[in-house]
């Protein structure tokens, strides 16, 4: 998953990042709302930790923001110093999904985002996924389609996987590029494409089957489930 950590003390992010690195997961770190703010209008991210106080902006105003132009279901987690029962009312009626209370314990914190990814992608933690025709086996990393196996490469299985588990939303394509390759890849955007393109043909992805990717221009992909054009026909009585 990827995590964004706001927050405008560099060792309070340095914190964040150790922990949700340990985490297995990869973190991006901001101490202004408004560099958060640009990127994510060409990026996406799976979780958000804020501060509430910011050197050119507030927390809840970022959240505010968040909530407005990039959704309702990504989920933000206030990490702050303020703890008086009206600031928890605030964070919380402002979009945010929990609220915790600095000084930060790793254990605690570590938790919380568990309990919240969990929450918001719970089809990241099933060893068995079934989507109409197709069936992942995680054990053995196995996709079936029509119950029989697809030949799939190692980073061909994790991307179908994980458009399958992200069905629905806009994946920038650093945020496909990261989770398939890992953070520090500099690998080509045309190896994304190429490998997307390879998915459309090996599971059969199109609008007779269920099943659409769309690339969005300037942002990334969107694998959507569609209704079969078949369905749509009306039979003559």
């Amino acid at each position: 998953m990827r995590i964004v950590a706001l927050d405008d003390d560099a060792l309070q992010l340095e914190l964040f990042k150790r922990a949700i690195t340990d985490m297995g997961h990869s973190c991006h770190t901001y101490q202004t709302g408004a560099a958060l703010m640009k990127d994510m209008r060409r990026d996406t991210f799976d979780l958000l930790l804020v501060d509430w106080h910011l050197p050119d902006t507030s927390g809840p105003e970022v959240v505010r923001w968040v909530r407005k132009h990039v959704g309702l279901d990504l989920p933000i987690l206030f990490v702050t110093s303020r703890q008086e029962e009206r600031d928890i009312v605030e964070g919380l009626d402002c979009g945010a999904d929990d609220f915790m209370v600095k000084p930060v314990r790793v254990g605690e914190l570590t938790a919380r985002v568990g309990a919240l990814l969990r929450r918001a992608y719970p089809a990241a933690v099933n060893e068995v996924l079934e989507f109409g025709r197709y069936r992942f086996l995680h054990e053995t990393r196995t996709l079936e389609m029509d119950g029989k196996p697809v030949e799939l490469k190692n980073r061909e299985y994790d991307l179908a996987l994980f458009l399958f588990q992200n069905m629905g939303r806009l994946l920038s394509r650093d945020h496909l590029r990261e989770i398939i390759w890992g953070q520090t890849s500099d690998v080509i955007s045309r190896s994304l494409d190429t490998h997307i393109s390879r998915l459309r043909s090996q599971l059969d992805l199109r609008p007779d089957n269920g099943f659409i990717v769309t690339a969005v221009y300037g942002m990334g992909y969107r694998f959507e489930a569609v209704k079969p054009k078949s369905e749509d026909t009306l039979i003559p009585t």
